[in-house]
């Protein structure tokens, strides 16, 4: 098994980091200039989302230009995109939901990967792929951290750690990371797509840095 986990090499990284971009990009020019604006920020972390054309392109670029950059890929829906997330060099992977061909897929090529889950049904299947960092997905729509706690509690004893996407923001940042169940958060904010087509690199940079300010305080 390779799923990811809060001792895998990216998983850790992912702890330590705490913090999560998660990018749509929609220009391949805008790749490194939005990573480095990020880094700047102080946050090393991303999800780039397998939503545009250019998103696989963009991922071999940062990985091959920043590799201080910790690159996950995020919207794998299918074992083909797997593959090809491998071959990218990224650091993990990441789907929307829990999907066994994809995490078998996964584990059979060696990419460390984490699930989205929702449910106890979500959380029991993807425990039993070796996973122990999860994608809590989607966050606030589903319940917020309430929900979270009743999930998650049966399997407590297993040291299960979750990065909630999907309506965290600033405003509820800390109270998310406040959580013994939270590795990490993740979410748009941080880059959201607007400022990435406008080329607006100094907010992303300033929304990094508040972010991580938060994540200090």
């Amino acid at each position: 098994m390779n799923a990811l986990t809060p001792t895998s090499s990216p998983g850790s990284l992912l702890l330590k980091n705490r913090l999560l971009a998660v990018l749509v990009i929609d220009s391949l020019e805008a790749a490194i200039p939005v990573a480095e604006s990020l880094l700047a920020g102080g946050v090393r972390a991303m999800e780039l989302t397998l939503r545009t054309p250019v998103a696989f392109d963009a991922v071999r670029t940062i990985c091959s230009e920043l590799p201080e950059m910790t690159v996950g890929v995020g919207t794998v829906l299918t074992t083909e995109q797997v593959d090809e997330v491998h071959d990218t060099g990224a650091d993990f992977g990441v789907s929307p939901g829990t999907n066994l061909r994809i995490l078998r897929r996964a584990a059979e090529i060696g990419l460390p990967f984490g699930p989205g889950v929702m449910t106890p049904t979500d959380i029991d299947t993807a425990i039993g792929e070796g996973a122990r960092l999860l994608k809590y997905f989607p966050a606030e729509s589903s319940g917020g951290l309430a929900h979270l706690n009743n999930i998650a509690a049966p399997f407590g004893h297993l040291g299960l750690k979750f990065i909630p996407l999907g309506g965290v923001s600033l405003a509820n940042l800390e109270e998310y990371l406040a959580s013994d169940w939270i590795g990490a958060v993740g979410g748009s904010w941080l880059a959201p797509r607007n400022l990435i087509q406008e080329g607006n690199w100094k907010q992303i940079e300033e929304n990094a840095r508040e972010a991580c300010r938060r994540l200090s305080a």
